[in-house]
Parts: structure tokens; C-alpha cells; sequence
């Protein structure tokens, strides 16, 4: 475990509780059981007291030698059994009778007893500590009256060391706080294992990962059985942790391609300006493979471009100028734009507008984008003398856009992957126009207007139809 870490300031913090909770409990038992064994204590005495009593009142009848003696030897039987010393007074305060033979110097003496006035009431006194000319140590003293009918008799005075009664309650303490103090121990050791595996193992596992990661190895992942907080940070670690992943290949497929487009068109520029320069391509063909270059300089130019918009776009730094523009209008001038690659590949075009103005929010520039993108793309894909059909279309407070290709259909596994950058199918890839930023450009420019975009294949293999929102004004 590692110091000063959360986990071990919980674990501290949680014996810190049972430690105090523990000694709370003994301290509270200690002070019951003293009370209670001084109660019972109480209990004895006076139980016993009445017992002393009885024969204290037949013995001052004639206070006889032989009847006190015989309360005497009563006396010291019972203060033997309660390992305490009894002295018996009469209504003056004058002892005649001790339980043992060290006190028969007080015997005929007077006692002041300051609770005199209130042990002629009828009342019992208990108290702790010493009685002068009596009790020359800490005790517990304990006075009872003695009553003949309603005529107060004589006081019984009892008294036992507290160093007596302390011992066997020493013992009780001593296992008290002897099982206070291990039941803290072994708390803390259940609550620093539980711990260890149900909060520092789990986190010691995400913790060791999430360095892997950081060095690389982003296939890592936390495997954590566990349905609580720490089975959902586990879960929630592996979710990043696929994002990472997901990341991670998407930079490296990117640096593939980019790697892979760029080089294409410089070494083609090279070869032909290097061949150019060495005299090796005949004067006559200059014009042509000059005229090549410029075209690969041209890719060059547009990849560059689609990789600055798309980056500004996903970096959140892409900003729209949006206004109440005329969608219809739009259309016409980008199939105006094709009109060249439309009659080299002998295409016929479609053009089904809902209404003759059609007014949207958006930004006319990238909508132009937008649908050159989707144009171009038709285009490509189409046989020669094929089909391509633009559309409009309203539903509610929005406005479908489809841009419909007779071309062969998407397959399955190829349909999510079109939006990503670079990607081609392989008819596509053969074309050195195409840079593969079109869709995910035009993805990301609707994204941003809070407008969908989709594609469908139709029936028959034979048909694909991109179809994008707008919102009407």
C-alpha cells in the first residue's frame, strides 16, 4: 500500500473510528460494572445488615457479656464472609460491639458521627474514603440504622478497604480493555484486507494499465469482476480505454494515408521534372508530362485544403457564416460546375425541385462544398451513360436533399466506413482526383448546422442515394 495515498488515509481513518468507538464502549463498560459492583455491594451490606440489626436489638435489651459476645461472634462470622470490618453503636454513639478484636480499643468510646441526625430518619449512608479515629484508609463505608419498632436503637457501621473491592474489578478492566484492544487489532486487519481486495488490488489493477497505456500499449485493458463503483470505474476505464484505442488507430491510419497521398503525387512530380531536367523525356512530350505535374500539384493543393477544413473542423475552430440562402439555386449551379464530366461520360441528369424557390439556413459556401462533394462522388462511382438524379423534398420544418447514382450499391461492411477520412472503395482508390476527404468534409460541415446526412442503397444491387437536411426558413 502506498503511504499518503487516498486508500491508506480511509483505512487510517476508519480504525482511527473503531479505535475510539472501542475504547468509548470499554470505558462505558468499566464505569457500569464499578457502579453496578459497588451496587451489589450496597446489596450485601445491607442484606446482611438487617441480619445484625435483628440481633443488635435483642442484645441491647440487657447488654450482657455473653449476649454481646455472642453478636460479636455473629459479627465477625459475617464480616468474614463479606471480608469487611463491622462496628455496631448504640443511639449515644457509644460502640460495644466490633467484628474485630484490632477495634476493642473504640469499644465504650462515643463516635462522631456527623450523619447521625440523618441515619434517626430512617436513612441509609454509603460513602467512600476515610472516617477519623475510625477509618484510616480509603474505604467504602457503609451505615445502616437500627430501629426497634419506631425507636431508633443504635447505627451498624461497615467498612471494607476499596483496594479490597478494586481487585476482582482490576480483572474485569483488564479483560475489558484487553478485548478492546484486540478487537481494534483485528478490525483493522479485516478492514485492511477487505480493503486490499475489494479497493487497493482493483485500483493497483487500473492504475498498473493506465501506465501501459501511457507508454503505448493502448490494447490493455482492466479485467475486474465487480458489480459496485469500482466494477463501473473498471468499466468506464476499459470504455476510454477502447476510445484511446480507437484514437490511436485512426492517427496511425491517417499518418498511413496521408504518407501514402502525399508520396504518390511527389514522386510522379519528380520523376517528371527529374526526367525533364535529364534531357531523358524527348522535347515534344515536355508539354505533356508538365502538364501531368501541374495536375499532381492541383491533388496536392486540394488534399492540403480538405486536410486544413477538416481539421479546423474537428478541432471546433470551423466557423459558418449562416444566412437565409436559396437551396434550388445551389443545385443548378453545381451541376452547371459538372456539366464537362457529365457529357464525358455521357451521363443523364435528373433535377426534381419540390418548389421553384426553396429557402434554408446555411452557409452557401460549404453547402456548395457539400454537394460538389456528393456530385463528384456520384460521378465517379456511375457507369458510363448512367443515371444521376438531384432532389428536394419537404417534410415539416425540414428539407430532404438526395443526391441518387445508378452506380453499383455500398456493401455492408463498407457503409459506416465511407465517412472516414481517406477511406476508398477499390474502384475509387484507382482515381488519382479523389483524395477520400470529400464525405467525412461534407459530414462534418453538416454536423456543424445540426443537419443529418445518410446514405441508402436501393434494390437490385443497383443504386446509391445520399440524402442530407436542412432546415427551412
Amino acid at each position: 500500500m502506498i503511504k499518503n495515498s487516498l486508500v491508506s488515509k480511509m483505512i487510517a481513518a476508519f480504525t482511527f473510528i473503531v479505535a475510539i468507538m472501542f475504547i468509548l464502549v470499554a470505558t462505558i463498560l468499566s464505569f457500569w460494572f464499578e457502579n453496578y459492583y459497588f451496587e451489589q455491594r450496597k446489596n450485601q451490606l445491607d442484606m446482611q445488615g438487617d441480619r445484625i440489626a435483628t440481633s443488635a436489638v435483642n442484645s441491647l435489651g440487657d447488654k450482657s457479656t455473653l449476649s454481646v459476645t455472642k453478636l460479636e461472634n455473629e459479627m465477625s462470622f459475617i464480616g468474614d464472609l463479606l471480608n469487611s470490618d463491622i462496628l455496631i453503636a448504640d443511639s449515644l454513639g457509644y460502640v460495644y460491639a466490633v467484628s474485630n478484636v484490632k477495634y476493642k480499643d473504640i469499644v465504650a468510646n462515643s463516635l462522631d458521627l456527623k450523619e447521625m441526625d440523618e441515619l434517626r430518619f430512617g436513612k441509609t449512608i454509603e460513602k467512600k474514603g476515610t472516617y477519623e479515629n475510625i477509618v484510616d484508609k480509603p474505604s467504602y463505608i457503609y451505615m445502616k440504622p437500627i430501629f426497634s419498632g419506631d425507636s431508633f436503637r443504635g447505627v451498624i457501621l461497615m467498612y471494607t478497604p476499596i483496594e479490597q473491592i478494586k481487585a476482582p474489578i482490576k480483572k474485569v478492566y483488564s479483560i475489558i480493555w484487553l478485548g478492546a484492544i484486540f478487537s481494534v487489532i483485528t478490525t483493522s486487519i479485516i478492514i485492511y484486507y477487505f480493503s486490499q481486495k475489494i479497493i487497493i488490488k482493483p485500483l493497483s489493477k487500473i492504475n498498473s494499465v493506465a501506465r501501459k497505456i501511457s507508454k503505448g500499449e493502448v490494447e490493455k485493458r482492466v479485467i475486474i469482476d465487480s458489480n459496485d463503483e469500482i466494477g463501473e470505474l473498471a468499466e468506464s476505464f476499459n470504455t476510454m480505454a477502447d476510445s484511446l484505442e480507437k484514437v490511436e488507430k485512426n492517427r496511425r491510419d491517417f499518418m498511413s494515408n496521408v504518407s501514402h497521398e502525399l508520396r504518390s503525387p511527389i514522386t510522379s512530380i519528380k520523376g517528371f521534372i527529374g526526367g525533364i531536367l535529364d534531357g531523358v523525356i524527348p522535347k515534344d512530350k515536355e508539354n505533356h508530362y508538365l502538364q501531368i505535374a501541374y495536375d499532381e500539384v492541383q491533388r496536392l493543393t486540394r488534399l492540403v485544403n480538405d486536410l486544413l477544413d477538416l481539421a479546423a473542423m474537428e478541432s471546433g475552430k470551423f466557423s459558418l457564416r449562416v444566412t437565409e440562402i436559396d437551396i434550388n439555386e445551389i443545385i443548378k449551379l453545381c451541376i452547371i460546375k459538372f456539366e464537362p464530366k457529365i457529357n464525358d461520360k455521357k451521363l443523364k441528369v435528373d433535377v426534381l425541385l419540390q418548389d421553384e424557390h426553396l429557402y434554408v439556413e446555411g452557409d452557401r459556401d460549404r453547402l456548395i462544398q457539400v454537394l460538389t462533394n456528393l456530385i463528384d462522388n456520384s460521378i465517379k462511382y456511375v457507369p458510363d451513360g448512367g443515371n444521376i438524379k438531384l432532389s428536394t423534398k419537404i417534410k415539416g420544418d425540414k428539407l430532404l436533399v438526395s443526391v441518387f447514382n445508378d452506380g453499383p450499391n455500398i456493401e455492408e461492411n463498407e457503409l459506416r466506413r465511407i465517412w472516414d477520412r481517406f477511406y476508398k472503395s477499390d474502384k475509387a482508390r484507382t482515381s488519382k482526383i479523389s483524395t477520400g476527404l470529400g464525405l467525412p468534409i461534407a459530414r462534418n460541415i453538416l454536423s456543424q448546422l445540426g443537419e443529418d446526412i445518410w446514405v441508402e442503397n436501393k434494390a437490385k444491387d443497383q443504386g446509391v442515394t445520399f440524402i442530407f437536411t436542412l432546415t427551412r426558413v
